[in-house]
């Protein structure tokens, strides 16, 4: 089975013009919280659907897991390939495979629940999602996440085994959830060695004012 290593890193600076408009590399984004976050710049690029599917990002994951999505994801990222997903991805990975030992079973990523990209249309804002450190997980063994106390039992392990964990409590409203459990690591962005992540090459001005991230979903 491919390994993370047999993966090329690739600068999103010099991706094709089409796909760094969906990717947005570099760029910056403000929040719904009026931060200003920038955007993931460096990528592992996964040729091909079966090579995620064979690909390991931990003993328990494979990176397929974190790249599964529906129509509302660009056909170009979802259907064309190359797929591309943020360094950070294994900073995830290696925090959920701590929960799976904890918990002894299955834990199942939701569709749309991984990485989703800049122009993913779930929502209509930039989440924490785009940068490859949040999780939906929609079931966890038998125990289906839908309601308050699978929700918050859950979270809690979570976080008690990896700390950094940000669990979004169970409810209806924005920073809430009610039907799967929300775990993130926050906005966090590698960059491989020999990399830098900041160049003059990223202007300030392709912040988009648009842009909300309410980091659920």
């Amino acid at each position: 089975m491919p390994d993370l290593g047999g993966l090329q890193v690739v600068d999103g600076l010099v991706l094709p013009p089409r796909l760094r408009r969906l990717l947005r590399p570099g760029q910056l984004a403000r929040g719904r919280d009026g931060l200003v976050r920038r955007l993931p710049r460096w990528f592992y690029e996964i040729p091909s659907w079966n090579v995620a599917l064979e690909t390991s990002l931990t003993p328990h994951y494979k990176l397929w897991e974190f790249l599964d999505v529906d129509v509302r994801e660009d056909e170009l990222l979802r259907v064309q390939g190359p797929r591309y997903v943020p360094m950070a991805v294994t900073l995830l990975a290696g925090a959920l495979e701590a929960f799976r030992r904890q918990v002894d079973t299955y834990v199942h990523i939701a569709a749309n629940g991984g990485y989703r990209s800049p122009a993913h249309r779930l929502g209509g804002y930039t989440s924490v999602h785009c940068w490859g450190t949040a999780v939906n997980v929609y079931r966890i063994g038998d125990d289906w996440l839908d309601d308050e106390r699978n929700i918050t039992r859950y979270g809690d392990i979570a976080r008690s085994v990896f700390p950094a964990f940000r669990a979004l409590p169970y409810g209806h409203g924005v920073g809430e959830t009610d039907d799967h459990l929300h775990l993130d690591v926050g906005f966090a962005v590698v960059a491989p060695h020999g990399g830098g992540d900041e160049t003059d090459a990223v202007p300030d001005e392709a912040m988009d004012e648009d842009a909300t991230e309410t980091g659920e979903g």
